[in-house]
Order: structure tokens, then C-alpha cells, then sequence
């Protein structure tokens, strides 16, 4: 406490210096600075950091690390928060403040101030921080800044909504509107769960008489860690008063007991002060009196070294106790220091509020209960000038309600005394204050009726902004819950047509290996077809031959049938060597015809001729042939047309070009004709099928089938009377 008294003597000295006065109080020299408390780099603002000075006053910044608090020039700003390390900060100037931290750190914490003109401030914040100044002064003001405050919000802005209800709910607590602050601090705890939010519902939950559910609601904060000093004594102290309410005296003085303890630690002094107060009076609800009256001196002794106005509540505060002990003597000396300490503070702080326990402090009423304390004691004489001074201060300051009492209470002690003059003239005084109190009552019940309209007014009108809000936000996540819903759609059906696509692709390539395997297992057929036509094809060739040699022999002529047979076994190996082939050059089956031409010549010598006639311009090795595909056209021309000519008749086989890509073959005869050949042949040649012709066709088949139209085949009469017979062959080239 010395240190705390040399401290101010040195302060004053130095303000004195420079000012130029020759005197000056703490009191005096105290000023309120504002700031803002950010994190380094992310330039956020930290909420829930204790500010405290090194004379008591003490402050938590907001959700935007904002603060005010009162501080003298030269005194030292202490900012403490679990997420930072302390940060001691000498005030030299009335400068807004901007301290800098780096959360978690160890001691890299940079400082730096800031003017309020540097600092962009939203439409919110303004209506937050206008409301907040009219706070205590003009209610509808500030409610109606924070009406503008809610309409500013947009959907999804829940820490901004809990704190304009915070803020809602500290308005209606000041102005002692609990119902009004407890739903504003729950719809603020709707939006955004926070301790100091918490701890103000608490509070109104204690000042609203509602005891148990202010205990239901803090007993469970106890165990949050993280909890910084102040707000853990608040919760302490919040309890205990709780605790008194329920009368549960033991609860109350431990809850009490164990704020004092960490406000003692942290030398948070306007706390223990408090504590050490309230603990003696929940000791002197409990009608333990020694106690109460050891703790009561505590906090005697501890406001004696603070500013006045907190003195003068303390005072007062043991004052009552005494009262209440029949203790007058040192009731009455306690309220005359009451009364000292009251001319040391500004009047309009006074006006401001001075109270304890809703028993407002000033002047005429410290002097009305000191004379009280006398009249208990039968000192009436003793009594009159203080209920006189009361009289006088409360006409002053116009307080109807205790010039009432007093003059009421004058005109008992003039009674008491004898002196029924001053009585009557006295009680008189005591009507017409009565009759000018009740007029004023009732223009103050008016005033209250229509304040609680207005107040039922705004706060539908609040109302109405939190379901428009809602209903906005209900649209919002409707049209959310739409748009995902067809995000939703849209993927299934993405999901959907990728899988089809997907299907149809596999469709595709399995119709495609189908189609290929397909088309491999038709050309292995159409190749073991053609293998077998060809295959036939020999065998009746030979068979053919075979009868013409025979023919030779059993003619005796050994040796045309000699000459034959080597011709035929020349023809025969060519045959066998080409057999495997689809295609051979046209060259070959040339020289094969020729071949095989000629061994019919020479059988039927005396019944054809023969010409095999090439175009000049043809390129033979250009083009392709099925081998024995003109052979059978050969044979039959010459078996069933030229075979049975009474005369000699002429074959002739003719190569042309037809175009670039195209070659026709002509085999033309002049013999009996299709017809004539029919009826000639036996029963027995009718029954049996040409197995030449039948394959010749079914081979020309596979062969346009495999390689697209490469072989035509035309048969038709040579001459209109049905004689002679032409086939027209057209071989395209590859």
C-alpha cells in the first residue's frame, strides 16, 4: 500500500511539472483509452484478453479485441490470455492503442500505435460500438443501433449475430430489464456459444432472482481450462451470489472464497474488495456475525487506499451492517467519512450511480439514515440538522422520495419533542411533497407504460429482423439443398450416360471381335470349301482324262495314247501343284488350257478346231485367275456342243481388256447349242449331276463372297436358233 501511495506522490509530481499546477489528483488525471489487441500476421483481433492497470480497472476486449478502459498518463497496461504470452505495455500519450502479439510465442511481440483515422470500420461495427455508447444514457438509441446492426447481417454470420444479442442483453440488463437480457443472451448463445456471454447470462439469472438456473447454467464452466483469471473470479463470485439467493450460506462463502483466492494471486484489487464485502455479508445473512464483521473490516481496510466513489460504496456497505447489529456509534461514524468522501467527487458522478444493493448513495440519504441512527438512540436534538441537510440536498437535487422520508421523519422528532407547531408546519410540508410525489408517480407510471411499448416495439422489431433473417437463411439452404440435390441428378445421370457409353463401347467391341471372329471362321470356311471344291475338281478332271486314254488304247494306237499320256501327266502336275491355290497369274492357266485344249484336240481331232486368242495390250502377269475355272466351261463346250456337230466345228477362247482394272474372257463355240445337248443326253446322264459346272458355280460364289465381285460368269446362246453356246468370263484385277 505504501508502495502504491509513494507511486501517486511521484505521478503528481511529474504531471505538476508539466502541466504547470501545483497540484493534482489520480482521480483527476485518469482518462479513458481505447485500442485494439491483433494477432501478428494474420492482423486478426483477439477476443476474451484481459486489460488491467496497476490501480485496478480492468476490461476483456470483444469479439474484435476492442477495449476501453480508464488509465492514468505513466501507468502500465497489462494484457494476459492463454493464447499469448503477458505483454506490459507504459501509457505516454491518449492515443488509441494497437498492440500487436504473436500467439504462443516467446516474446517476439512487436507493438504499435495507431489513430482512429487509420482505422476502416464497417457499418456492423459502427452500430455495434454507437450502440454501446449510448448504452447507459439513451436506451431507444442504442436499441435501435442495434436494430440497424442486425439488419446489416447476411446469412451464415453467427459470431456477428451473438454479438449485437450480447450487446442487446447488456442494454436491457443495465436498464434492469432481465426478462429482456435473458432471452437476448440466450439467442446469443444460439449463435455463438461464449464464456463472456455465459457468464452475463449468469449474472442476470442472479439479478433476475432466478438462482437455480443461474447455478444449473455455471457450475458447469467451472471446468474449462482455458479460463482467464478475471473471468474465473467472476464465475467464482456469480456462484456464490447464486448460492446466496438459495441460502445456502457454506456454498456461497466457498464460491467467494476461492474468487478471493485468484484475485489475491493476480492482484486484481477492485475484485477483492468485492469478495472480501460479499463474503461478510453472506456470514451476516447466516447471522454469523464475528465473521461477518473480520470480513467487512478486510474490505474497509483494502477501499481505503482506492478512488472515493468505491471507498464511499464500502463504507456504506458496513455501515448497513452496523445498523443492523444496533451498532449506531460506528454506523454514524462511518456515514460522517461517507459524507467527507462524498465532497471529493465530481457531482455528476455522483448523479451517475453510486449504489449498493439497488440502495442508491448520495448525499441526502447518508444524511437521513445518520439521523436515523440518532433518533434510534433518542438524540433528537442531535438528529434535526442532518434530516434538515437531507431536506435541503434533496430539494437540490430534487429526490422527492427522500425529502418525503426525512420531512416525515422531522415532523415525528418536533412530535417526540413537543413541539407540535413545527410538527403540523412539518407534516404539511410532508402532504404537499406526498401530492407532488404522486403526480410525479404517475407521469412516471405513463412514461413506464409507454416505454415498455416502445420497448415491446423494438424488440418485435428485432424479432421480425431474426425470422426474416431465418426465413432468408431457410431459402438460402433450401436453394442449397436444391442446387445439391441437382448436382446430385446431374452426376447420377453423368454416372449413367458414362456407363452406357461405357456398355455401348464394350457392345461395340464385343460386336466387333464377333463380327472379326465371325468373318476369320467364314474365311476358314469359304478356304475349306474352296479346298474341297478343288479338291472334287481332280478327281473329275482325271476321271475325264483317264476315259480319253482309255479311248486311245482301244482304238490299238499305242502310240497317240503314249503321246497322250505324257501331255496329260505335264497337264496333271501343274494341276496338283496349283491345287492349293485361291488365285494363280493368268499365264499359267493359260498354258494349262493350252494344255489341256489340245489333248482334247487330239482326240477329237475330226470334230473341232480351236483358237486361243490373246489381245496384245493385256498385261497377263497383271492379273489373277482361280486355276481350273475355264477348264470345265472348255471341257463342256467341247463334250456336250462340239462332240455331237455332224461337220467340223471351232472353239475359240479370246482374252481382252475391258478397262484398266478389268479383263474379259470369251470361250465361244459353235456347237449344238444348251438345248440340243440336253436332249440328247441319257436317262441315266439326267440323273446324275455335272459335278464341274455345280462347283465351278459354288466356287465362283466363294470367291466374290471372300474377295468383293473379283469373278463374273455369263452364259448364253451363241446363235437365236439356240445353237452354239458363249460364256463371258470378267476378271477384275487387284
Amino acid at each position: 500500500m505504501g508502495m502504491t501511495k509513494c507511486f501517486y506522490i511521484c505521478l503528481l509530481l511529474v504531471l505538476g511539472s508539466v502541466a504547470g499546477h501545483s497540484q493534482i489528483s489520480q482521480t483527476g488525471a485518469n482518462f479513458e483509452v481505447q485500442g485494439v489487441v491483433k494477432e501478428m500476421g494474420s492482423s486478426q483481433g483477439l477476443s476474451g484478453v484481459a486489460v488491467s492497470t496497476n490501480s485496478g480497472e480492468y476490461t476483456l476486449t470483444n469479439a474484435r479485441g476492442e477495449f476501453k478502459v480508464k488509465v492514468g498518463m505513466g501507468q502500465e497496461l497489462v494484457f494476459e490470455s492463454p493464447s499469448m504470452e503477458t505483454v506490459r505495455y507504459r501509457v505516454t500519450s491518449k492515443d488509441d492503442l494497437e498492440i500487436v502479439v504473436e500467439a504462443n510465442s516467446k516474446g517476439n511481440i512487436g507493438i504499435s500505435r495507431s489513430s482512429k483515422g487509420e482505422r476502416s470500420v464497417s457499418l456492423y461495427n459502427s452500430y455495434i460500438d454507437s450502440a454501446n455508447y449510448y448504452k447507459k444514457s439513451n436506451i431507444r438509441k442504442s436499441i435501435d443501433f442495434i436494430t440497424q446492426s442486425l439488419s446489416q447481417l447476411g446469412m451464415g454470420n453467427k459470431e456477428q449475430l451473438a454479438i449485437a444479442y450480447s450487446t442487446l442483453g447488456e442494454v436491457y440488463q443495465y436498464h434492469k430489464q432481465y426478462d429482456l437480457a435473458i432471452s437476448s443472451y440466450k439467442d446469443a448463445l444460439l449463435a455463438n456459444k461464449t464464456l463472456k456471454t455465459s457468464l452475463m447470462l449468469g449474472k442476470t439469472y442472479v439479478l433476475n432472482k432466478e438462482y437455480g438456473e443461474a447455478e444449473k447454467l455455471l457450475l458447469p464452466l467451472e471446468k474449462i481450462t482455458n479460463m482467464v483469471p478475471f473471468q474465473r473470479v467472476e464465475l467464482y463470485e456469480t456462484l456464490g451470489d447464486a448460492y446466496v439467493g438459495l441460502g445456502d450460506v457454506d456454498n456461497a462463502v466457498a464460491f467467494y472464497g476461492e474468487g478471493l483466492k485468484i484475485a489475491d494471486k493476480n492482484q486484481i484489487a477492485p475484485k477483492t474488495i468485492d469478495l472480501n464485502s460479499k463474503i461478510a455479508t453472506a456470514y451476516a445473512k447466516g447471522n454469523r456475525l464475528q465473521e461477518a464483521n473480520a470480513y467487512f473490516n478486510n474490505s474497509l481496510e483494502l477501499s481505503s487506499g482506492q478512488a472515493p466513489q468505491r471507498a464511499v460504496q464500502e463504507k456504506e456497505k458496513v455501515a448497513d451492517f452496523y445498523n443492523q447489529k444496533n451498532q449506531y456509534g460506528q454506523e454514524i461514524q462511518l456515514r460522517k467519512k461517507s459524507l467527507e468522501d462524498l465532497k471529493k467527487i465530481p457531482k455528476n458522478e455522483v448523479a451517475g450511480g453510486l449504489s449498493i444493493e439497488n440502495d442508491s448513495i448520495s448525499a441526502q440519504r447518508i444524511n437521513y439514515k445518520i439521523a436515523n441512527a440518532y433518533i434510534a438512540q433518542d438524540k433528537y436534538d442531535e438528529a434535526i440538522p442532518y434530516l434538515e441537510e437531507s431536506i435541503k440536498d434533496a430539494d437540490v437535487d430534487d429526490d422527492l422520495l427522500v425529502r418525503k422520508d426525512a420531512t416525515r421523519k422531522l415532523s415525528e422528532v418536533y412530535k417526540y419533542k413537543g413541539d407540535y407547531t413545527k410538527a403540523l408546519e412539518t407534516y404539511q410540508e410532508y402532504v404537499a411533497v406526498v401530492d407532488t410525489l404522486y403526480v410525479r408517480k404517475e407521469q412516471e407510471i405513463a412514461r413506464a407504460a409507454r416505454f415498455n411499448r416502445e420497448l415491446a416495439s423494438k424488440q418485435s422489431r428485432i424479432s421480425g429482423l431474426e425470422q426474416e433473417r431465418e426465413l432468408t437463411q431457410s431459402k438460402y439452404s433450401l436453394a442449397l439443398t436444391e442446387q445439391q440435390l441437382v448436382a446430385e441428378s446431374i452426376k447420377r445421370q453423368n454416372w449413367i450416360i458414362y456407363s452406357l457409353i461405357f456398355g455401348m463401347l464394350l457392345m461395340g467391341l464385343a460386336t466387333y471381335f464377333f463380327y472379326r471372329s465371325n468373318k476369320q471362321q467364314k474365311l476358314a470356311n469359304n478356304l475349306l470349301a474352296l479346298k474341297s471344291l478343288r479338291s472334287q475338281m481332280n478327281p473329275h478332271f482325271i476321271f475325264n482324262a483317264l476315259n480319253s486314254v482309255n479311248n486311245f488304247i482301244a482304238k490299238s494306237d499305242e502310240r497317240s495314247a503314249n503321246r497322250y499320256l505324257s501331255d496329260f501327266s505335264t497337264l496333271m502336275r501343274a494341276v496338283l501343284e496349283n491345287s492349293d491355290e485361291d488365285f494363280i497369274p493368268l499365264s499359267k492357266e493359260l498354258e494349262l488350257l493350252e494344255l489341256y485344249t489340245k489333248l482334247e484336240h487330239s482326240r477329237f481331232s475330226d470334230k473341232f478346231d480351236y483358237a486361243i486368242i490373246v489381245d496384245e495390250d493385256i498385261d497377263i502377269d497383271a492379273f489373277q485367275i482361280p486355276p481350273m475355272l475355264l477348264q470345265p466351261y472348255i471341257e463342256n463346250a467341247i463334250w456336250h456342243g462340239l462332240r455331237y456337230r455332224e461337220d467340223k466345228g471351232f472353239l475359240k477362247i479370246e482374252l481382252k481388256q475391258k478397262d484398266r482394272h478389268a479383263l474379259e474372257i470369251s470361250i465361244t463355240d459353235n456347237g449344238i447349242g444348251r438345248k440340243n445337248s440336253a436332249a440328247l443326253k441319257t436317262q441315266n446322264q439326267k440323273k446324275q449331276k455335272s459335278k464341274g459346272m455345280g462347283n465351278i458355280k459354288k466356287r465362283i460364289e466363294i470367291l466374290n463372297d471372300m474377295y468383293k465381285d473379283k469373278v463374273d460368269v455369263f452364259i448364253s446362246d451363241l446363235e437365236t436358233n439356240g445353237t452354239g453356246t458363249k460364256v463371258l468370263f470378267t476378271i477384275k484385277r487387284d
